[in-house]
C-alpha cells in the first residue's frame, strides 16, 4: 500500500514543480478563500455573541437567522458612513401579523428597546404578509434595508420618513409616502374584533401609544430593516451607492 501512495506523490510534487506560476497561483485562490471563510466565521461569531448576549427586558427575541441578516446589514451600513446612530429596527414579516414582531435594539447598550406590534401593506396580505412591491400604489410593503429620515407631522400625527437602500427592492420608499406611523387599527382590541391586526397602504404602522416614543428614538439615519424568507440575502449588491 505504502508503494502505490508513495509515486502518485512523487507524481504530484514533480507535476507542480513544472509550473510554480500555477503552484503560486493556487496557493494565492487558497489563501484568499481561507481568509474569506475565516472573516465571515468571524463576523458570524461576533452576531452569534451579540445576540446571546441580549437584553431582552422582558421581550421575546427575534430569531436568530432574522437577527443575523440584519446585524450584518447594520454593520456595513455604518461602516459607509449611511447610518450614523447605534439603533436597529428589526421587523420580521415571516410572522403572524397578530404577533409583536418588531425590535428597536440599542447597539451601544445591547438592550431591546420596544417590541411592537407593526402593521403591513394591505396587498401584501391578510395575517401573513406574502406580496411586496416597490411600485407607486401597489399598497404593498417593501422588504429590506432603509435608513430613517425625519419626522414630519402628517395625517396621521407624527410620522418618520424612511428612505430605502437598496435598488429596485425600496428605492421608491419616499415617493411612494411609505412612512412609519401610528394608527388605530395597529392595536389588540382590533385583533380581538377582526381575528388579524388592520393593514395599512405599505407603511409599516405602529400602535398609536407607542408611535411618538419610538419615531423619536430612531429618527435621523438610524438602520432600519424590514425582513422575509422570500427574499434572498443580498443586500451588498443591491445597496445604492
Amino acid at each position: 500500500m505504502i508503494y502505490k501512495i508513495y509515486p502518485l506523490f512523487v507524481f504530484f510534487l514533480l507535476s507542480f514543480g513544472k509550473d510554480s506560476k500555477n503552484t503560486s497561483e493556487l496557493k494565492s485562490v487558497t489563501h484568499r478563500n481561507i481568509a474569506k471563510v475565516e472573516t465571515n466565521l468571524s463576523v458570524d461569531a461576533k452576531i452569534a455573541n451579540v445576540y446571546s448576549a441580549l437584553d431582552s427586558n422582558n421581550c421575546k427575541l427575534p430569531e436568530l437567522k432574522t437577527f443575523t441578516e440584519a446585524l450584518k446589514g447594520f454593520y456595513l451600513l455604518k461602516e459607509r458612513g449611511i447610518i450614523q446612530k447605534n439603533i436597529l429596527t428589526l421587523i420580521d414579516f415571516s410572522l403572524s401579523s397578530n404577533t409583536k414582531r418588531l425590535w428597536v435594539i440599542d447597539m451601544t447598550t445591547n438592550k431591546i428597546l420596544f417590541n411592537s406590534l407593526v402593521a403591513h401593506g394591505r396587498n401584501t396580505g391578510e395575517e401573513f404578509a406574502n406580496a411586496f412591491s416597490n411600485l407607486n400604489s401597489s399598497f404593498k410593503s417593501s422588504l429590506g434595508f432603509y435608513a430613517t429620515g425625519e419626522i414630519y407631522q402628517g395625517k396621521h400625527g407624527a410620522s418618520l420618513r424612511l428612505d430605502g437602500l437598496e435598488r429596485g427592492l425600496n428605492d421608491n420608499a419616499r415617493d411612494r409616502g411609505v412612512v412609519m406611523h401610528g394608527a388605530d387599527y395597529v392595536s389588540e382590541s382590533f385583533i380581538r374584533n377582526h381575528k388579524r391586526l388592520g393593514r395599512s397602504q405599505g407603511c409599516p404602522a405602529l400602535p398609536v401609544e407607542l408611535t411618538d416614543e419610538i419615531i423619536e428614538t430612531i429618527k435621523n439615519k438610524s438602520c432600519l430593516y424590514i425582513y422575509h424568507p422570500s427574499r434572498s440575502f443580498a443586500m451588498e449588491e443591491q445597496l445604492i451607492s
